[in-house]
């Protein structure tokens, strides 16, 4: 979102013999360098990538001693990073947007989520399968995701008019009840919450529908990218490492995520069930040829169409990959 441990199953060790083109790691620092990384969220699964690259003192082979912020409610990724106490934020391109609207000088270094997790949630009597079969329904969502909700429309030529808004809190619980047909929601929460309860539902994930939002994008200033390069280059090394190894095992993700933070609250079937829902949001055909976090001339087009129906005009320049190259070797 925004959003002695004998049984941790390993997560941890190399990448294997193959490695990772850019990834060799720098020799270690008698002291390495302290940075941020600026959550968007409080912790889970969301961020097991950076969990994995920390347990492994990968950003610690290259010189960064490197803490993890928590985000939530009341600690919004942009102001630690403009301030400069979070070298790294992870944010969304559509807040990112507003951002620099408003003169913050922010650019998306790294993408991690390819398809924005947005989806309408339904259940298997009464689906959701695209866009059209919204009409004559009412969905359960906050007001304050209206604009996200008419992007979808207008991409897809539905009249929002004929679809009944319901201003419900951020629960499967209007579903479920029959207050509401669908409810606009993550991918990777209320479904989640559902299916760990026994709960089947069909999800339509916007994303397969025109909905071009890139999400869980790592931002960085301009003055950081001039000023700090090589500390930007060795901490996303790290976060591409992580995110590889992540992929290999999503249980032993989930399992490191639960042990570390035994007091959030986080139940390990819903944290790899999580993690399982992520892998097809955060890797794709485009990463396998070029390395995690990449993105085209192509899809930086789509994200502004879509950022347009949202009320943000941004330009390609948004969107830096000098750094990531670098990390990837290319």
């Amino acid at each position: 979102m925004r959003m002695a441990h004998p049984t941790r199953r390993h997560v941890l060790g190399g990448l294997g013999a193959a490695g990772l083109a850019g990834l060799a790691p720098r020799r270690l620092l008698a002291q390495p360098t302290p940075v941020s990384l600026q959550l968007s969220w409080l912790h889970s699964v969301q961020f097991a990538g950076s969990y994995i690259a920390q347990e492994n003192g990968w950003w610690a082979e290259r010189g960064l001693d490197v803490s993890l912020a928590p985000g939530g409610p009341n600690a919004p990724v942009e102001p630690p990073v403009v301030s400069g106490s979070a070298l790294v934020g992870i944010s969304a391109a559509d807040y990112t947007a507003a951002a620099v609207a408003e003169g913050a000088p922010f650019k998306i270094l790294m993408v991690a989520m390819q398809k924005n997790p947005f989806v309408v949630a339904s259940l298997p009597d009464n689906p959701v399968n695209e866009p059209a079969d919204l009409v004559g329904k009412s969905i359960g969502m906050a007001l304050a995701n209206t604009p996200v909700l008419e992007a979808l429309c207008r991409i897809n030529d539905v009249d929002i008019d004929e679809i009944e808004i319901v201003p419900t809190q951020y629960s499967a619980a209007p579903l479920l009840s029959g207050e509401v047909d669908c409810l606009l929601c993550w991918e990777t929460d209320l479904p989640v919450a559902m299916a760990v309860q026994g709960q089947e539902s069909v999800t339509m994930l916007m994303a397969d529908h025109g909905y071009s939002v890139h999400s869980q994008t790592y931002i960085a200033t301009e003055d950081s990218i001039a000023n700090r390069r090589d500390q930007l280059v060795a901490l996303l090394a790290g976060e591409v490492q992580g995110w590889t190894r992540y992929r290999e095992d999503t249980e032993a993700a989930a399992q490191l995520t639960v042990d570390r933070f035994p007091d959030a609250g986080l139940d390990i079937e819903t944290q790899t069930l999580q993690a399982e829902r992520q892998v097809p949001l955060m890797f794709s055909d485009l990463t396998d040829e070029n390395g995690f976090g990449w993105w085209t001339d192509e899809t930086v087009q789509a994200n502004i169409e879509t950022l347009a129906l949202l009320g943000r005009d941004v330009s390609p320049d948004l969107w830096d990959r000098s750094i990531l190259e670098e990390v990837h070797g290319q």
